[in-house]
């Protein structure tokens, strides 16, 4: 019989905990620890439609990216979302683990998963951070050499949308052509130094502020923000590849119920 206990286990050994950032709230976050574990919902969020989700299909354990629970929380109570996803988890008897900056870390993890899904080769990291207990290497994004004839920014920035199947990318076209490239799954705007200092022409990252489009226009840089889910959601089908190895005897299901939450005009 698997457990929720087996599952974190293995999960802490793929992506350890240990080396999720400061604020961060990864980890396990709701259930009984030791209670079954029949199929597991993989989910980049853990939203009330995913929670419900759970409860209908029967899993008794969602994973997913992004913590449940990331500011303490003063109430439990159906006042508010957050409350309303909780309470719905509990009553359901449903388990929440959650792997966030370890995932976005390690390799293998989201920014592996983005450098890949992108099509880039020779990837290396952007920002080593040191190694795990293991000795393996870590750190938040990759760099990585596109393939084939170099494209330039209006062009690539339609492969990312396409490729990531996002809704839409805001884009700043230095005018260079499109050959190594520095990703950064989510909200890693901030390194586009990092970026600039391994020689990339060209940074695909999301949530970017009006200052960091300015930044790139006067330093020289492709910059495309293809949206937060689009550049983390890559990361669903490595945690169902992990799981699938390590537990063939349970059932292992993405979401159908959580997407992109905003559209473009």
């Amino acid at each position: 019989m698997t457990t929720v206990n087996d599952i974190f286990v293995y999960l802490d050994e793929q992506a350890p905990f240990s080396l999720q950032m400061s604020f961060d709230n990864a980890g396990f976050l709701v259930g009984h620890r030791n209670a079954p574990v029949k199929k597991v919902l993989i989910s980049l969020d853990i939203t009330e439609e995913v929670a419900r989700e759970a409860v209908e299909t029967g899993a008794e354990l969602i994973v997913s990216h992004h913590p449940v629970i990331f500011h303490p929380a003063r109430s439990v109570t159906d006042a508010d979302p957050v409350g309303r996803t909780l309470l719905t988890l509990a009553e359901g008897h449903v388990a929440a683990i959650c792997a966030h900056t370890n995932l976005d870390a390690v390799a293998g993890g989201v920014n592996d998963a983005l450098a890949r899904q992108l099509g880039l080769v020779k990837i290396e990291q952007l920002h080593p951070d040191g190694v795990d207990a293991s000795g393996r290497p870590y750190g938040i994004g990759r760099v990585g050499l596109t393939e084939g004839v170099p494209l330039y920014a209006p062009a690539f920035a339609a492969k990312v949308k396409e490729l990531l199947g996002a809704n839409g990318v805001r884009y700043v076209d230095a005018g260079r052509p499109v050959r190594r490239v520095a990703v950064g799954g989510g909200a890693c705007a901030d390194m586009l130094t990092d970026a600039l200092k391994l020689g990339c022409d060209t940074f695909v990252t999301s949530d970017v502020k009006y200052n960091g489009f300015l930044d790139a226009r006067d330093w020289g840089i492709n910059l495309i923000d293809a949206g937060h889910y689009p550049t983390e959601n890559v990361v669903c089908p490595v945690l169902e590849k992990w799981l699938r190895a390590g537990f063939p005897g349970v059932e292992i299901v993405h979401t159908a119920k959580h997407s992109e939450v905003f559209q473009y005009l």
